[in-house]
């Protein structure tokens, strides 16, 4: 079992190399090199607990200056390791947002290690657009992804070009940029 620091390393090193390394979120940058991205990790023992802590970071998020936190990576190494059932906890972290009266206010994306679009194999290199070290859940404020979508009309492009990008990588060109081996 990874220790919170070996968690955050990971993550970090993720965010540096694949998300923003690869662009595969053009807005993930500029929240990140200010600082202003939360990472956190869950120690819940249990679901109940999990979404305890989602609903404190969701009450923290909009209760900080997006100067201060713009978007909250909530982690969770050893709670979720099944996708499908990562992915049907993802019902209730949405119905966390509606039960807050946040809708319109924060949207949650979800990254895991076995992330796997409707239609695709296990090991579609396109699931890779969407897999992270651990379970994560990413909250992020829609006024943010309001002004991103501003400076970039064609985010409908931004999925399409990733996949792109992860075709011409490959396994093993991603696992080398990861490694820091490109």
């Amino acid at each position: 079992m990874a220790t919170k620091d070996e968690v955050i390393a990971q993550t970090r090193n993720w965010v540096e190399k694949a998300v923003i390394g690869l662009n595969l979120c053009p807005f993930a940058k500029s929240v990140y090199v200010k600082n202003q991205v939360r990472i956190v990790v869950s120690e819940a023992r249990h679901l109940d607990a999990f979404l305890e802590q989602l609903d404190s970071e969701l009450d923290l998020l909009v209760a900080t200056d997006p100067a201060e936190i713009d978007t909250t990576l909530l982690i969770h190494p050893d709670l979720l390791p099944d996708f499908l059932e990562f992915n049907d906890f993802m019902l209730l972290a949405e119905e966390a947002v509606i039960e807050h009266d946040l809708e319109g206010v924060i949207q949650i994306a979800s990254f895991h290690p076995a992330f796997q679009f409707a239609d695709t194999e296990p090991d579609d290199i396109s699931n890779y657009t969407n897999r992270s070290p651990y379970p994560t859940i990413h909250l992020i404020r829609e006024a943010s992804i309001a002004r991103a979508v501003e400076s970039m009309p064609d985010t409908d492009a931004i999925y399409e070009r990733n996949i792109e990008t992860m075709k011409s990588l490959g396994h093993d060109g991603l696992k080398r940029i990861l490694d820091g081996e490109a």
